[in-house]
């Protein structure tokens, strides 16, 4: 299926720049709701910067004391794994990553901007890739709390780049997979109808009334089935268990939405109760490497048997990070008829085929999905259930072919999605 976004005819007659210019003003006031007077850290691809100087007089119009940049650049990245020595790989900026966290605890908000090549680093050495993937890991545990516990407003969105654009539609011509990639952002970021603003408050209700409806049902678990066997997982939910989607309103008492698109209702599964087997419905995308046909077994919430038709070693890689990373951190359920999956487009991005369905994530869990978790200890945290890890990767499971149960304290199933959808 090609991409089928309808845009207004008030978006139709914007100029591309203009387009730009709407999706950094909906970043900037929709995903982090800036405040007067906060910081903004963004980190992004070197080609986004003609995204990121709209987003900084976004920014700085709202109110923005200071805004930061952090660029990465795919093909310096890339020499690192061509040219550096071995012991290079072992290694992190800890000052940078120090410096973030800095900015977090002082009450900075953050914006992440992704479009880096998704194949980036495919032919490279897994064990390398691994080993440099731990060591960020490492050095960025202080920020990523921070962001897990919601303490600061904060965001997610995207940038089409040439080469993620070749990848997404690589039957085109260079610059009609730019534009054709440019274009599903605009769609799925929900930046296409007449007033952006207030479509966005309207999903925002949407998300919120399915959510104050898992959180009524106070569900055990949840299952997870296909009629071919090839998924039958039950997650058990994390004691005093939350269920969030949309905005929310971060530590700091901001209300953001943390993912432009976002589409997901999402909780804390129970690190210790995950059983069975489950197949994934898209590829995952994980720094630089394409992980195909993922096949996972789960025991008493670990993964006892992985398996994958490429990438596999990288999945053995990133499951063995730590002794969290082979147990999930966050269970989402996610409706088929999304707009992002009805587009039929594979993004290999998981901000947005985490978006196009259900999905499990294997690592760090985010403790605002229990209750009172923000202010919890790690070890009352992990008491309810909640796991920990250096990680948190999202990968999808969810299809027109997924039933989703929820099942009770006392046992009794109750259908939640049929054929992908909501019942």
């Amino acid at each position: 299926m090609s991409f089928t976004g309808t845009p207004s005819d008030t978006f139709a007659a914007l100029t591309f720049d203009q387009k730009l210019d709407r999706l950094a003003e909906v970043s900037v006031k929709i995903g982090l709701n800036l405040q007067p007077g906060q910081q903004l850290v963004l980190t992004a691809p070197t080609e986004a910067i003609p995204l990121v100087r709209r987003i900084t007089a976004h920014a700085y119009k709202a109110g923005a004391k200071l805004v930061t940049c952090f660029y990465s650049d795919d093909e310096a990245v890339l020499a690192r794994y061509l040219h550096a020595p071995d012991e290079s790989f072992d290694y992190a900026a800890e000052w940078y990553h120090d410096a973030i966290a800095t900015a977090f605890r002082s009450g900075a908000a953050r914006m992440g901007i992704t479009g880096s090549n998704p194949a980036l680093l495919a032919g490279q050495d897994a064990g390398k890739v691994s080993r440099a993937n731990i060591a960020a890991s490492k050095a960025s545990k202080a920020g990523l709390e921070i962001i897990t516990r919601h303490e600061i407003n904060w965001t997610i969105v995207a940038c089409a780049t040439p080469a993620w654009a070749a990848l997404v539609f690589p039957q085109d011509e260079p610059t009609v997979a730019l534009g054709k990639l440019w274009d599903a952002i605009f769609f799925a970021s929900r930046i296409t109808s007449a007033d952006p603003v207030t479509e966005w408050q309207a999903h925002g209700a949407v998300l919120k009334a399915r959510v104050d409806q898992l959180n009524s049902s106070r569900y055990h678990s949840l299952r997870f089935y296909t009629a071919d066997g090839k998924t039958d997982l039950t997650v058990g939910l994390a004691d005093q268990h939350l269920w969030a989607g949309g905005g929310t309103h971060a530590g700091n008492g901001v209300y953001c939405q943390p993912n432009i698109p976002t589409e997901e209702c999402f909780t804390t599964p129970h690190r210790d109760r995950v059983n069975g087997v489950v197949t994934a419905s898209k590829p995952l995308s994980h720094q630089g490497t394409l992980i195909e046909n993922i096949c996972c077994v789960f025991t008493d919430g670990k993964i006892v048997q992985a398996t994958a038709t490429a990438g596999e070693a990288a999945l053995r890689k990133l499951i063995a990070v730590d002794d969290g990373a082979s147990h999930l951190g966050e269970v989402a359920l996610v409706p088929f008829h999304s707009p992002i999956a009805q587009s039929g487009i594979l993004f290999w991005n998981t901000l947005f085929d985490e978006n196009a369905a259900s999905h499990i994530a294997l690592g760090q869990a985010y403790s605002t999905c229990l209750i009172g978790g923000e202010t919890m200890s790690l070890a009352d945290l992990a008491k309810r259930g909640a796991n920990e890890s250096l990680i948190h990767v999202d990968w999808m499971i969810g299809s027109a072919a997924m039933s989703v149960d929820g099942i009770t304290a006392a046992g009794k199933a109750e259908p939640l999605m049929r054929a992908g959808d909501w019942v």
